[in-house]
């Protein structure tokens, strides 16, 4: 395991595994969401170039987004891909407590962005995207994984499956 792309809908897990198994692989974690929002949630016009650079390197962990800019291009770069395929429900209550902190906290998640409880109302909302989108990114998922055989596929599909699973992976095991 040395280019990891962690799949899954919103609020499944990514960017919690990711960071995680980059610090147990030890290897870089570049985090989309941070690439990608600019300033008023604007997308920053370096964010293909800069995918591109950190993806042609010998290693890297990072989430499985923005398909409609990126099309396939981390799937056909990566070596693994750790499908989080957890039961809606967990999806759902973890993506809506982390709104809920987010919104309450009013921390700072990338180059200035916050989140608010207003934001809820918009149909892109990660809450409301995750609901929207759990079956078409569950077939996509799966459409993806036949398209690319020569991916090595984790597939979990429980929280405590991916828990033990990441428990398990060490630099030495990778």
């Amino acid at each position: 395991m040395y280019r990891v792309l962690i799949a899954g809908v919103s609020g499944s897990g990514k960017t919690t595994m990711a960071r995680t198994l980059a610090l147990r692989l030890e290897l870089p974690h570049y985090e989309l969401d941070a690439l990608h929002h600019g300033p008023g949630w604007v997308k920053r016009p370096e964010f293909e170039s800069d995918v591109d650079a950190f993806s042609s390197g010998r290693c890297w962990v990072t989430e499985d987004q923005y398909h409609s800019v990126l099309d396939d291009l981390l799937w056909e770069r990566a070596d693994t891909v750790v499908w989080l395929d957890l039961p809606r429900r967990t999806v759902m209550q973890r993506v809506i407590r982390r709104s809920i902190a987010r919104a309450t906290t009013r921390r700072e998640l990338w180059n200035g962005n916050r989140e608010s409880f207003r934001d809820w109302l918009d149909p892109e909302h990660p809450m409301r995207w995750a609901w929207s989108q759990y079956e078409r990114k569950q077939r996509a998922g799966l459409e993806r994984i036949a398209r690319h055989s020569q991916i090595t596929v984790v597939h979990l599909r429980s929280a405590g499956e991916a828990h033990r699973w990441v428990a398990a992976v060490t630099a030495r095991s990778s």
